[in-house]
C-alpha cells in the first residue's frame, strides 16, 4: 500500500527592507531624539551620526545611507555645502534638510544644492517618519507652511532664474503634465495627485518623472519653486 505523501506548509514571511538613515546635527540631544523617533518604527534604522558637515560627507561615503537628515547650521562645513557634496558624490542618497521654524536664506541654498525636502525641527514623530519614507520613495517633502516661507525667501532669486528657455520648456508640457505640475507646485504628494485627478499612483509617478525631465529639474522641491517662478501657482 502506497504511503501518503507528506506535505509541508511553507511559512510566508514578510521581509521589510530597512530605510537606512544618517543623522547630521551638531546637537547630540537632537540626534538622540530623532534616533528614538525613527527606530520606534519597523523598517527604520539609524546607521550613523555626524556632528558637522565634514563628518556627514565621510559617513555617507562609508555607510551609504538611503536618507540623510541634515541640519542647516553646523560648525565648519555647514548643511548647505555638505548637501551639495553628498548629492554630487552620492546621488542615490536623499538629503532631507532640517530647518528651524523661521526658514532663512540657507534653506534656499540647500534647495539649489539638491536637497529632497525640508522638515521643521518641531515636527511630530509620525510626520518625521512619513517624511523619511516619502523622500526614500522618490517623493519630496514640501508642506504648505514650509512652501510659503520658502517662496518668501526665494522671491529675490526667482526673476533672475526665469529665462526664455524655461518658458519654452513649460509650453512643451502636455495638458495632463501641466495639471500635475500645478499640483506639485501646490505641495501635493503622488497619492494626493492621484486622488485629485482620479489616476493610479504609478501613472502619476510616470508623469512626474516626465515633468521633471522636460523642465530640467532635479527633484520635486525644485518643481515647487519653478511653479511659483513661472506663475502657474501663487497668482
Amino acid at each position: 500500500m502506497a504511503r501518503p505523501r507528506a506535505t509541508t506548509k511553507r511559512r510566508s514571511t514578510i521581509v521589510i527592507d530597512n530605510i537606512r538613515v544618517l543623522l547630521a546635527d551638531d546637537q547630540e540631544l537632537v540626534r538622540y531624539g530623532f534616533r528614538l523617533m525613527l527606530e520606534a518604527n519597523p523598517g527604520m534604522i539609524v546607521v550613523g551620526e555626524a556632528s558637522d558637515g565634514t563628518q556627514a560627507i565621510g559617513a555617507v561615503g562609508r555607510l551609504r545611507p538611503d536618507v540623510v537628515l541634515m541640519d542647516i547650521r553646523m560648525p565648519g562645513v555647514g548643511g548647505v555645502e555638505a548637501t551639495r557634496r553628498i548629492t554630487e558624490l552620492y546621488p542615490e542618497t536623499r538629503v532631507l534638510v532640517i530647518t528651524t521654524y523661521d526658514l532663512d536664506e540657507y534653506a534656499f541654498g540647500a534647495l539649489d544644492a539638491g536637497a529632497a525636502g525640508f522638515l521643521l525641527k518641531d515636527t511630530r514623530p509620525d510626520d518625521l517618519v512619513a517624511a523619511v519614507r516619502a523622500v526614500h520613495s522618490g517623493d519630496a517633502v514640501v508642506s504648505p507652511r514650509i512652501t510659503a516661507k520658502l517662496i518668501e525667501v526665494a522671491a529675490p532669486h526667482l526673476l533672475q532664474r526665469r529665462t526664455l528657455d524655461a518658458d519654452e520648456a513649460l509650453n512643451a508640457l502636455t495638458p495632463r503634465e501641466r495639471e500635475i505640475f500645478v499640483l506639485i507646485g501646490r505641495g501635493e504628494t503622488n497619492s494626493e495627485i492621484a486622488t485629485t485627478l482620479h489616476l493610479s499612483e504609478s501613472t502619476v509617478k510616470a508623469n512626474v518623472g516626465r515633468v521633471l525631465a522636460k523642465l530640467g529639474l532635479r527633484n520635486r522641491v525644485e518643481a515647487v519653486i519653478r511653479a511659483y517662478e513661472s506663475g502657474v501657482v501663487g497668482q
